[in-house]
């Protein structure tokens, strides 16, 4: 069962491994943990790991099979964010999907020119303005990384920014770990406080790990903090096979998953219950030709989410990115592959929509092409009803072989039932020339200037606005300070 935008039938979903060999990368998982043990660079989090029952010799933890088994039974299975006025938004379970942006990109393919530039703060507003406004696109990152700011707390400006310029549930990065507590008292001054927040989380914090073996110390401060508050985390340790793991897919993907599991134990021993979400991509062969991260791979899809689903845990993921430069074929074809494989896979929070050059670039075109490929594929993966309503029998019998269907109360009721496609050409070529021979990237270009020129989001109060600008301002006090 595929469902989208919390609609579902019974349809064809895909794994790319099954129980057999998911429990094969388990077991391997837990004899690494209790054999090799992970590194861990924080001294709280080491506490609470002894505490809990593990074993540490300096930075490194041994973490024993019960201590997994007994986190993996509190850990819920789900994620429900809201949108900024309480309304669930995402259901993060089972085979839920959807679809967001990314983070941090240090580039823009600018829609206007055509040329790569570095963002500032104002791209920064336009992207979470054009994913507020594509209804494909079911939650917000800031895409880029503004250069006018002050470097060592951009995320507050971008937090600030995605706050003011939509309603739609944000995954927010932060590089520290004060960043991570102004973005929550951000969330908490739009909510009407903490606990409100708590109870309607509307955004969640994505946490970078170093790797599967390696938990950096401002992670598990993040990890440690979310948890004690019961808010949702997003904990994503990524390998490079052949680079900092075994080179084959599942010894990559076992050592990764030592990182994961790590991550579920320290946030159940905080509070039991704690959401958590884990990583669905990476896990498999690093590029080695290039040296280069790439987004788009194809022996790693699906394998980390089959881990999760095999957990019933929420599952992280990523799509509608390309390694491409510009946007050609290369382009299309890894944007479309990489959001099927998703989809298909039943990975639930899907980010990095828009992301190109290995995550160096973000353009608001390829989000608004993605933005339709998503509704294509979400209309071709859903179930199909068939019912006496849909099979329609009465209506063959009563117009036979040569019969008006076009004209039909049958056809009337149900013609607007298909995707079309606004932004995909399905006309004739004497129209295509008449509306001016418009390539698909000039017609995605036209779309962003209207959205830019139209679209609006309901304002926060003066009162909150000036409360975020202040939380921005004392930060920038306190990092000039330090």
């Amino acid at each position: 069962m595929i469902s989208t935008h919390d609609f579902s039938l019974n349809s064809a979903r895909y794994a790319r491994m099954g129980p057999q060999e998911c429990k094969k990368i388990h077991m391997a998982t837990l004899e690494i943990l209790e054999r090799t043990g992970v590194d861990v660079h924080d001294e709280q989090a080491r506490s609470i790991l002894r505490d809990g029952g593990a074993y540490s010799d300096g930075i490194r933890v041994r973490v024993p099979e019960h201590m997994v088994a007994a986190a993996l039974a509190t850990a819920p299975e789900r994620i429900t964010l809201y949108d900024r006025n309480k309304n669930v938004a995402l259901r993060a379970w089972g085979h839920n999907t959807y679809f967001g942006g990314g983070s941090d990109c240090l580039n823009i393919l600018d829609h206007k020119t055509g040329l790569r530039r570095q963002p500032v703060l104002q791209d920064v507003a336009r992207a979470v303005r054009v994913m507020d406004a594509l209804a494909e696109i079911d939650f917000v990152m800031s895409l880029l990384l503004p250069g006018d700011v002050h470097q060592s707390i951009y995320d507050r400006y971008q937090m600030e920014v995605m706050l003011n310029n939509t309603t739609k549930p944000i995954v927010f990065v932060s590089p520290d770990f004060e960043g991570c507590k102004a973005a929550v008292e951000m969330c908490a001054a739009v909510a009407g406080g903490e606990e409100t927040f708590r109870q309607y989380p509307f955004a969640t914090c994505y946490i970078n790990v170093t790797s599967g073996l390696v938990i950096n110390a401002e992670a598990l401060q993040k990890s440690i903090y979310l948890a004690e508050k019961g808010l949702p985390q997003l904990w994503i340790p990524l390998n490079a096979g052949g680079v900092n793991s075994p080179a084959t897919t599942a010894g990559c993907m076992a050592s990764m998953n030592a990182g994961i599991l790590l991550g579920v134990v320290l946030s159940q021993l905080v509070k039991a219950g704690a959401p958590i979400a884990v990583p669905g991509w990476n896990g498999g062969p690093y590029n080695l030709q290039t040296m280069v991260g790439n987004y788009v791979l194809a022996d790693e899809q699906g394998v980390a989410t089959s881990m999760g689903r095999y957990y019933n845990l929420p599952v992280f993921g990523l799509g509608g990115s390309t390694d491409s430069k510009v946007l050609d074929q290369q382009c299309g074809i890894e944007m479309t592959i990489s959001l099927m494989t998703a989809l298909l896979h039943g990975a639930n929070i899907v980010h990095d929509v828009g992301f190109m050059d290995s995550g160096l670039q973000g353009s608001l075109q390829l989000m608004v092409m993605a933005n339709e490929t998503i509704g294509f594929l979400r209309a071709a993966t859903r179930g199909v009803p068939v019912d006496e309503e849909t099979l329609a029998q009465d209506v063959v019998a009563e117009l036979g072989p040569t019969g008006d269907y076009l004209q039909h109360a049958h056809t009337l009721k149900h013609y607007r039932e298909p995707f079309y496609s606004k932004l995909f050409d399905k006309g004739s070529y004497a129209r295509w020339e008449k509306r001016g021979r418009l390539t698909m990237e000039q017609r995605a270009a036209a779309v962003v200037d209207k959205i830019l020129a139209e679209h609006t989001v309901a304002s926060l109060s003066e009162d909150v606005q000036v409360e975020l600008k202040a939380i921005v301002d004392r930060e920038k006090k306190w990092i000039e300070n330090r």
